[in-house]
Formats: C-alpha cells, sequence, structure tokens
C-alpha cells in the first residue's frame, strides 16, 4: 500500500447529505387494505372524522361556527362537504401531501388534541382504498383572506396543488370529491354511502345529512328521557334488537362519567360459552369505532353486549379496536362493577327476574363468584347445583347435610350419586365447570360448613357389612371373583346396599386411576422405562368393584359351583357397572366386556345343550 493510498484510508470521511424516504403510495394503498383496515367501508368514517374533527378545530375559536356537514353520493362519485377551519395553500402542502403528519399536530390546535378523533396522520390515504382520484377544495377560516385552494390527488402518488377564485368556495370549510377505482363503485353508491354514515355517525354531535335525509340520531337511546322503566326498557329492547339481532333478558346502565363512558349491557336472552369472545359497539366521541371490541369488559361477563360512547379510551392507529393500557384496565374494572351491582341488586329486591337470568346464565355467575367472595355470598340462595338431592342451591344444600360431599368429576358423581343417596349421603357434582372451586371456597362465606371431597372410601365405609359367618361361606367364590379381576387392577369386596336393584358399584378415585394409568404404561413400556414406571408406584389404593349381597343376582351368582362361570359373571358386574358409571372404556375393559358376553352365551347354549 502506497502513501497517499494510507492517507486517504486514514481520512475522516466527508458528511453525505441527508435523503428523504420514498413512498410508493400503491404499495401503502394495499398495507392499508389489507393489513391496517378490516374492509373498505372504513374510508366513510375516515371522511367523517375529518369532517368533525375539522368543525371541532373551527369551534375552538368560533364557538358559534356552523356545524354542518353534507354528503352527497351520484354515478359512482362521492361529495362531502364540511363548513370546518378549511385549508391554505401551506397547509394543503403540508398535510395533504405529507404521510403520517396530522392536522391535529397544527400549530394552535395541540392543546386541543383531546377533542379530535384522529391523531394518526394517515387522513384521506384511506380513500384510495376505494377511489382512484381525490379533489379537496378548501377555504381557511384561520385566514380569511386566503383564496380557495384545491388540491387534487391519484393513486399513483401524484398531486397538483391551485388557488381557485373566491367564488368556488365563498365561505371557510371544506368539499372532498371522490371518484370511485375499477371495481369499488358499489361502495360509493348513494345505498352504501347512507348506510356507512348512519352506522358510523348516528352519535356524532353535529348536523350530519347524506342529501336531505339526517344521520345523526341524538340523544344516544340510552340518554332519552322516558316516561317511565317500561317504557325505557321496552325502547332499550327495540334499540338491541336493531344493533345485536335479539331481545335482552334486561338492561345495564353503564354511566362511568370520570371515564366520560356512557351506554348500556344488553344480557344475551341465551347461553353461551365462556369462551366465547363478546364484540362489543364502541364509539368514541360519538364517532363508531368498533363492533368488535373483545378487551373492553372482564372475562366472567360474557353473558352480555355493550354499545357505549366514550371519551377517554385510546384507539389502536387502525381506530378498529382499543388500545390495551391502564385507561382501559380502569374502565374495563369499572364497568364489571356496574354488572356486579346489577346483578347483587337483583338478588335483593328482583328474585324472579335474577331466577330467570341464572336458568341462562349461570356459568358466568359462578365464574364472578370464584374470585369475589362477596358475590358468592350474595349468590349462595341463588345459584344452582346439581345434587344427590336434586337440582339445590349451596346455602340450601349446606342446611340439609353436615357434611357437604362433593366430587371433582362428572364420572366419579354418576359412579356413586344412587348409592350415595340411598345411604343418606348428600353429594354435589363437582365435574361441571368452576362448580367444585365454589363448593371448596364455601366455608370462607359460611363460617362452620364442613367440606369434603368424596371418595371411594367413605362411599364403602356408609355401606353396611355382611354378616362375617355369611362372608366366609362365600369365600370362595369372593376368590374366584378376585382372581378374574385382579389383572384390571380391579378388588372385589362385598357389602349390603339400597338401592336393591344395583347388583354391583365400580368404585375408584383419582389416585387409583393414576395407579392404573401408570401400570398400564409400565406393561407397555421397555425395560429402561418400565423400571423408571415401577419405581413411582406408589400406595393409592385400586378400584374396587363392590358387590351387593341384597341383590338377587348376585345371591344366584355366588351359589354357582363352576369358578370359571364365577370369573365370567364376575367380569359381566365389572363391566355392567363401567357402563352404568358411564365411564371411559380401556381397551382392556372393551375386550372383557365382549369376552364376558361371549362366555355367557356359550354357557347358556352349553346348558340347553345339556337339557336336550
Amino acid at each position: 500500500m502506497d502513501s497517499q493510498t494510507s492517507q486517504a484510508s486514514q481520512a475522516p470521511h466527508s458528511p453525505s447529505s441527508p435523503h428523504t424516504f420514498q413512498v410508493d403510495l400503491r404499495g401503502l394503498v394495499d398495507l392499508l387494505s389489507h393489513h391496517l383496515y378490516s374492509s373498505p367501508k372504513v374510508y366513510l368514517r375516515e371522511l367523517l372524522q375529518n369532517a368533525v374533527d375539522a368543525i371541532t378545530a373551527r369551534r375552538t375559536t368560533e364557538p358559534d361556527a356552523p356545524a354542518r356537514v353534507r354528503l352527497y353520493a351520484e354515478g359512482g362519485a362521492l361529495r362531502v362537504e364540511d363548513t370546518g377551519v378549511g385549508l391554505t395553500e401551506a397547509d394543503v402542502h403540508s398535510l395533504l401531501a405529507t404521510i403520517g403528519r396530522s392536522s391535529k399536530r397544527a400549530e394552535g390546535l395541540e392543546e386541543a388534541r383531546s377533542d379530535f378523533l384522529g391523531q394518526f396522520g394517515i387522513g384521506l390515504l384511506a380513500c384510495f382504498v376505494v377511489a382512484e382520484r381525490i379533489r379537496v377544495v378548501s377555504r381557511s377560516a384561520r385566514a380569511p383572506g386566503s383564496p380557495p385552494v384545491e388540491w387534487t390527488a391519484s393513486d399513483d402518488g401524484s398531486y397538483t396543488v391551485r388557488t381557485l377564485p373566491d367564488a368556488e368556495r365563498p365561505e371557510p370549510g371544506t368539499t372532498v370529491h371522490l371518484v370511485a377505482r375499477a371495481g369499488a363503485a358499489e361502495w360509493l353508491s348513494p345505498g352504501r354511502v347512507e348506510a356507512l354514515a348512519r352506522d358510523f355517525g348516528s352519535l356524532l354531535p353535529y348536523d350530519v345529512r347524506v342529501g336531505d335525509e339526517a344521520v345523526t340520531d341524538l340523544p344516544a337511546p340510552w340518554d332519552r328521557p322516558y316516561p317511565g322503566p317500561a317504557a325505557r326498557r321496552v325502547a332499550l329492547a327495540r334499540h338491541c334488537h336493531g344493533l345485536f339481532g335479539f331481545t335482552p333478558l334486561d338492561t345495564i346502565e353503564l354511566s362511568v362519567p370520570l371515564a366520560g363512558i356512557r351506554g348500556v349491557a344488553y344480557v344475551l336472552p341465551s347461553a353461551v360459552s365462556p369462551a366465547q369472545r363478546a364484540g362489543h359497539r364502541v364509539h368514541l366521541k360519538g364517532m363508531l369505532l368498533t363492533e368488535r371490541a373483545e378487551q373492553l369488559l372482564p372475562d366472567w361477563a360474557f353473558f352480555v353486549r355493550c354499545v357505549l360512547d366514550t371519551d377517554s379510551l385510546r384507539p389502536t392507529a387502525s381506530r378498529e379496536s382499543l388500545y390495551e393500557d391502564e385507561t382501559l384496565a380502569a374502565v374495563r374494572e369499572a364497568l364489571g362493577e356496574r354488572i356486579r351491582a346489577w346483578l347483587t341488586g337483583l338478588a335483593a329486591g328482583d328474585p324472579e327476574r335474577l331466577a330467570a337470568f341464572l336458568s341462562v346464565h349461570h356459568l358466568g355467575v359462578k365464574s364472578l363468584a370464584r374470585h369475589d367472595r362477596e358475590m358468592l355470598r350474595t349468590m349462595l340462595p341463588w345459584l344452582p347445583f346439581e345434587t344427590t338431592d336434586g337440582r339445590l342451591s349451596l346455602e340450601e344444600f349446606a342446611q340439609r347435610h353436615p357434611v357437604v360431599h362433593f366430587t371433582r368429576t362428572v364420572e366419579e358423581y354418576r359412579q356413586v350419586a344412587p348409592i350415595a343417596s340411598a345411604q343418606g349421603i348428600g353429594v354435589i357434582n363437582g365435574g361441571y365447570t368452576y362448580d367444585s372451586e365454589l363448593v371448596e371456597a364455601l366455608p370462607s362465606v359460611r363460617p362452620g360448613t364442613v367440606v369434603a371431597e368424596l371418595d371411594a372410601e367413605t362411599v364403602t365405609a356408609h355401606l353396611d357389612a355382611v354378616d362375617p359367618a355369611e362372608e366366609l361361606a362365600l369365600s370362595g367364590f369372593l376368590a374366584a371373583a378376585r382372581a378374574r379381576l385382579d389383572p384390571l387392577g380391579c378388588d372385589v369386596v362385598l357389602r349390603a346396599f339400597h338401592p336393591l336393584s344395583v347388583p354391583a358399584l365400580h368404585l375408584d378415585d383419582r389416585d387409583a386411576r393414576h395407579e392404573q394409568a401408570r401400570v398400564d404404561a409400565e406393561a407397555q413400556a421397555d425395560d429402561l422405562w418400565a423400571g423408571i414406571l415401577g419405581s413411582l408406584r406408589g400406595s393409592a389404593p385400586r378400584a374396587r368393584l363392590v358387590l351387593n349381597h341384597l341383590n338377587p343376582l348376585v345371591r344366584r351368582i355366588s351359589a354357582l359351583p363352576d369358578p370359571e362361570l364365577i370369573g365370567t359373571a364376575a367380569e359381566s358386574l365389572y363391566g355392567q357397572a363401567l357402563l352404568m358409571a358411564q365411564r371411559l372404556l380401556r381397551p382392556a375393559d372393551s375386550a372383557l366386556l365382549n369376552r364376558a358376553f361371549i362366555g355367557l352365551l356359550e354357557w347358556a347354549t352349553h346348558s340347553e345343550d345339556g337339557q336336550a
């Protein structure tokens, strides 16, 4: 390397001149239409939003300025006129042609930004989703001496600006002209424009019309005076049916003045899954923001649909959903309190309506009561549970039984319910969603209540023991039955219990099932895993087949002389007990049922042949 080259390499780099980002407008429009906005219909919301914000801006300095927005659709074109603050030629170059800059950031308006609907600077670009050309004619109210200015833009990214004679726009304000792009004329048709304007703008604070038809419908249905509560309920039910397509069970006021929220929640007339995310309608300062606000209410309030207007919640860039922040979290909590207060009020003063509500939506209330002890205490006399005494509330069941037994699964309940009921043991089916959690929480709101999970040991202990002499006489029968069921991980015991019609009862618990699952896995594993699983062997009790000594069929089987036939009969009783408990059958259980069925058929036909 020579000295000149070395010096050049060590010389400081000269600063390069800055470059400006180049934006492909067609690419940006594709991004807006396919990724930011859910539907081309948002173009009309952007037009209404710009018009309303322009009027709001003008009224910051001219409180008595006219507040009108007019839309005219015809022949694949749309014209939108407003009496807002308007633009100068400098504003047009600075605002309309600069992506990302919003007029709400203009000098003198920063302090009033909270009154505006849009603050992201996308503005008219959304209109290119449906239009191939946009023409804006505007005259500024802040610069009365400036002439009207025209800005014309095409979807190829080019635009022109020129001033116009005063006669073109005598008064301050703005007119936007759209010409539909190929395939999008339907979005600019009169019927579609009117429907979209009503949907987006029904609660806007200014006079908005499509042609001569008024769009705004103020005050909002929940803010209107009514002759009485009944008339209000009917009117809001009609409003709900128009918005959501159902007649509500009830209506809940959702007024939160500190958060600038007014609206209603409509209670669904039919049950829905707690996992189903509810879609709520949210207006931001009168403009419809979204019909699918999922995060507006707590998860447990899935039994209502809301419509409300807010001044405080923050929209995302697309203005089609809510930004998750501390304000939204506080609003969600406040709205949840309103719904909770409504439930408490029903419990205190309108039990008939509460019963009608719970018959449909008890799952939602149970979900709330899991985390809210006061709500659980309030709902104790009302929430229904499946029990061996019928369908009862926790309060009524606890009054009847000194110990509140429950099962954690529906299968466990089905195993023991008939026998437990006959033995006078009260049992609650805790296998349904939230039920076992609520039963376990019962002592926290009802001091002195004893809650215990029901297991096989408890049930067996309540069954009558057989006379020792009789059991000894049946030792051969029991040995044959145990030998046949031992490979299935099931013991055989003899008890006397009611009802007499039940020949056998299959009892196990979670520990027994876990142990059986381990045994099954060990049998199918290789030597290494079999050793590992064997080391996990626990002392959990095995499943039990409890034979009813009072049942005539069991007595006849116990008198059979053939051990092989006793084993086949024991397998049949085992399979029948599993089916009665509605348990899922393992492959080994299915094979047993088939084997027992064939064995009994062979025995029956063999007996007939012998008699013949």
